[in-house]
């Protein structure tokens, strides 16, 4: 009974993008808008992500926008659907979003983001009415972005628990994503190519060893059965993990998407509520604690990455110096904020 609460009360972050959309879009009372949303569900139209978001098809009825939801379990056929003009607007997580947006497609850099205060403080900044020209690329214009999570390193066997272990050991690899093929290869693991719909199930069944995922996903896609007894969850932020709406801009008015920001910012706590949940549901002897030397290890591993991917123009320059700032000012002792 808790599980499934629980996957309710996580699909409300998604679900969240999706209820803010419509308040910005709204005409005059007399005249219906017609419109299409895309939503990303592993599961489909039976899942949670879904389900909660077809909740709120009458509250956008009452403020004269007939919101057509399609489910998607593949994100890939999501994205390129969007790009064909086949929706209106889609709901995708950050890494999918990067060919629409390269600044926002950036937010999830390795280890750019540390901890939700950080988190808090770059989605503040990215409400406010000048960020919008980051926010805009082409015919497209993010019109919010919600936390996810921090994205943590499952493994099925707890003797992992080093770089160095890491070495020879399959890793579920979201294979669109450089960043993530990258980093893998770093160090010196093999990359078993995944999606967003099919990771859970090779890291649940043993095709390999170790995936990596925020805590929102542990319950609803069952992570449990790949840790068991013998696994475990390793406590250092890779990532953070975001969901984007996005929406073609001509099919909307020019003010949709800051309407839509200024109302997101006012519901961050609720994103975060369901995040600290989530990470409450996992069991405690679950959690693996690395030594704080290794994780300022991590840290510069992480930093020497994400500049690598930086050069190759894989990340947004100004979105990386943005996120720096902001960790310098949350805590001016990192190495990086002396240069």
């Amino acid at each position: 009974m808790k599980s499934v609460s629980l996957s309710r009360r996580i699909a409300m972050a998604a679900a969240l993008c999706a209820t803010l959309v419509t308040p910005a879009l709204a005409k005059a009372e007399t005249e219906i808008l017609e419109r299409s949303f895309c939503v990303f569900d592993p599961v489909g139209a039976n899942g949670p992500l879904f389900a909660i978001t077809k909740e709120f098809q009458p509250v956008a009825m009452q403020r004269g926008i007939r919101l057509n939801l399609r489910a998607y379990t593949d994100e890939k056929v999501a994205a390129e659907d969007f790009k064909a003009g086949q929706c209106d607007a889609v709901l995708l997580t950050g890494t999918r979003a990067r060919e629409f947006n390269k600044f926002t497609g950036s937010l999830e850099a390795m280890g750019a983001v540390p901890g939700e205060q950080e988190m808090r403080l770059l989605y503040n900044t990215l409400s406010q009415p000048q960020a919008r020209q980051f926010l805009v690329e082409g015919p497209y214009e993010v019109a919010g972005v919600f936390p996810g999570g921090a994205i943590y390193l499952h493994t099925r066997d707890r003797n992992v628990d080093s770089v160095e272990k890491l070495q020879g050991k399959r890793i579920a690899t979201l294979d669109y994503d450089s960043a993530s093929v990258r980093m893998v290869r770093h160090v010196g693991a093999s990359v078993v190519g995944s999606n967003s719909a099919n990771f859970a199930g090779k890291f649940n069944n043993g095709s390999v060893d170790l995936a990596y995922a925020p805590a929102v996903a542990y319950q609803p896609l069952e992570l449990y059965k790949g840790v068991n007894t013998k696994g475990g969850v390793f406590k250092y932020a890779l990532a953070y993990m975001n969901f984007q709406v996005i929406i073609h801009r001509d099919r909307f008015p020019d003010d949709a998407g800051q309407m839509v920001r200024d109302e997101s910012i006012k519901r961050i706590d609720q994103a975060y509520e369901i995040i600290a949940e989530a990470e409450a549901g996992i069991p405690e002897e679950v959690w693996m604690h690395p030594p704080r030397e290794d994780v300022a290890e991590y840290d510069r591993m992480l930093r020497q990455v994400r500049l690598s991917l930086l050069e190759d123009g894989v990340y947004d320059e100004r979105a990386i110096k943005l996120m720096r700032a902001i960790r310098c000012r949350v805590d001016g002792s990192r190495s990086e904020c002396a240069s």
